[in-house]
């Protein structure tokens, strides 16, 4: 018995040599690489000078999206925009127009996050002036007709000057919530 094992003794001891190496090789040797090209944040396609509109269940257009340039990430399913104009619409004809030199649209399209000089204007109706409000980054809902942010606005009419931090604002009902720090100088019309 003493025979047989000392004659196998090297072959074992092989053996566990070549499995510690290939261990080891495993335990050492950088990660795969995926290359179907997930990994990469290079876009997989590219428009310019868009147009998108959206037509509700009555055939009334509710709101057009358009940008100068815009592309999308298949990594984490993002779209990046250049220059866009959202304008959302309303029954009434009052239009709601978010302007900003780039932003962010959601994987869904629902979404859009505006940011770098973002102007937000409500059109005048009957005897309302236009709203102009002005900010770093706004959320945009088009479907829903909201926008909201929590940065500081600068939000003017013809006779009022309003600044706040953060502001929530529902082109529908036409309410605009400012969330704090507000300060407001109103002016009577002549």
């Amino acid at each position: 018995m003493m025979q047989r094992l000392t004659a196998w003794f090297p072959v074992l001891l092989l053996a566990a040599v070549a499995a510690m190496t290939v261990w080891l090789d495993r335990h050492v040797q950088p990660p795969e690489t995926v290359t179907n090209g997930k990994a990469r944040h290079d876009p997989d396609y590219i428009a310019e000078n868009f147009t998108v509109t959206r037509i509700g269940p009555d055939g009334t257009v509710r709101y057009k999206m358009k940008a100068r340039r815009m592309q999308h990430y298949p990594d984490d399913d993002t779209t990046d925009l250049e220059a866009p104009n959202v304008v959302n619409f309303r029954e009434s004809g009052v239009t709601m127009t978010a302007v900003s030199k780039t932003a962010k649209l959601s994987s869904n399209g629902d979404d859009v996050y505006l940011q770098d000089d973002v102007r937000l204007t409500r059109s005048p109706y009957e005897n309302h002036s236009e709203l102009v409000m002005l900010t770093t980054w706004l959320h945009v809902v088009p479907d829903d007709g909201t926008a909201q942010t929590d940065k500081p606005v600068r939000i003017q009419d013809a006779t009022t000057l309003i600044t706040s931090d953060g502001l929530e604002f529902d082109n529908k009902t036409r309410i605009l919530k400012l969330l704090s720090n507000v300060r407001g100088r109103y002016e009577k019309p002549k």
